[in-house]
């Protein structure tokens, strides 16, 4: 079963305008999958093959001078030798389409990018599946969406969370993590990586994190940028109208899928996700990671962020659109509404004159309606409104 994904049509665009594009996002997210299905005319070969290997580096210039129709590279990163090549053959031919290269270390493939090929490349990232994209093909539950996450192994071949999620994890720690950086106690990486799931949703203090797992504070601030770098975590900084501040202000932490969270939390059925202390940061974080996901597959940059103010007044989720537009958005995993909801987003938008704001309530609810300039949208359609907002 194959599903279409958003992130397609915007490859294809790039394509008509620049000689390469470039897609990274977390092992098994569908990206070789998207690139064979959606570009059948590509030639593909995959570099984490050792024969595909040394076929190429064999001779780079004459292994792509020979292949006239587009190549797809598959785990680019493997093989950062050929990028210089790249460059010299796709300017010499200066034509667009000419090399999709894709890989799941952002990293290592982006820092071989920016050496080589800047300028020449769009550079672009597949998530796992969104609620949208699972929306068209089956009905979905909210606590079995949270529990199972986004991995399309776990949809197309039937693989139950608690079967999928640990070997997952093992095959990333054990893979990844060493590719990127080394670290000699692995177990201590995934006790780490346990604590972290223990606080998604909340500021991130790096000083508690690093005494919890006995490791010093640098070490927690390395490990933290490598979890964001292979695409499990990423941090929410503060939103300002002062720019200067986002970077010295403590930012939220979050997991790219929900259904990892649950993994490293040990949450292994829908009652335990139902029922689980803090299933609100659950909820929030399964929407604020649609959010990143939804905006990196319509080829956006996500200018999102969060509000805190010295008072305690937060709002879940700032989405800046531009300089005059922004959304406002409160994030309830309640499937009822009550008039609480709305407290905080109507002092939020007081304090915002200079700014067109769009308020925004999405709830674990099924209902949509609009009170007091506030647009009331379930958990399931506002994927509709991120459409709207950002096009």
């Amino acid at each position: 079963m194959y599903i279409q994904r958003t992130i397609e049509s915007y490859i294809r665009r790039m394509l008509k305008k620049f000689p390469i594009i470039s897609l990274t996002g977390p092992r098994q997210s569908g990206k070789t999958t998207l690139l064979k299905s959606a570009f059948p005319d590509f030639k593909y070969f995959n570099l984490e093959r050792i024969d595909h290997r040394e076929m190429i580096m064999a001779d780079p210039l004459g292994f792509l001078n020979s292949n006239k129709t587009p190549v797809i590279l598959d785990e680019a990163q493997n093989l950062p030798e050929l990028f210089n090549q790249i460059q010299v053959i796709s300017d010499e031919r200066n034509q667009p389409g000419q090399y999709i290269l894709s890989g799941s270390q952002s990293f290592l493939l982006n820092q071989n990018i920016s050496q080589s090929l800047a300028g020449r490349v769009s550079i672009n990232h597949l998530f796992p599946f969104d609620i949208n994209e699972l929306n068209a093909v089956e009905p979905l539950n909210l606590y079995e969406t949270i529990l199972k996450g986004f991995y399309p192994r776990i949809y197309q071949s039937n693989i139950d969370a608690v079967d999928f999620y640990p070997s997952y994890l093992q095959t990333y720690i054990e893979r990844d993590v060493r590719t990127l950086r080394s670290i000699g106690n692995l177990n201590t990486f995934t006790r780490f990586l346990s604590l972290c799931a223990g606080r998604t949703g909340q500021i991130l203090n790096l000083n508690a994190l690093a005494n919890d797992t006995g490791i010093s504070v640098n070490t927690a601030k390395a490990w933290i940028s490598l979890l964001e770098s292979s695409f499990i975590i990423f941090l929410l900084q503060p939103y300002h109208h002062n720019f200067n501040k986002r970077i010295i202000k403590s930012p939220k932490l979050y997991f790219y899928d929900t259904g990892i969270v649950c993994s490293l939390l040990k949450l292994t059925d829908i009652s335990n996700v139902s029922t689980y202390y803090n299933y609100g940061s659950l909820f929030e974080n399964l929407i604020i990671s649609e959010i990143m996901k939804y905006s990196y597959h319509l080829g956006k940059k996500p200018n999102v962020y969060y509000w805190r103010e010295s008072n305690g007044i937060e709002i879940d989720c700032i989405i800046e659109k531009d300089n005059k537009n922004i959304a406002a958005i409160e994030i309830k995993g309640g499937q009822s509404f009550t008039k609480d909801y709305l407290k905080n987003i109507r002092s939020f938008s007081k304090n915002n004159d200079r700014h067109h704001v769009q308020k925004i309530l999405i709830y674990a609810g099924t209902e949509n309606s609009f009170i007091n300039e506030t647009q009331i949208i379930p958990w399931k359609d506002f994927s509709n409104f991120m459409n709207q907002f950002l096009s």
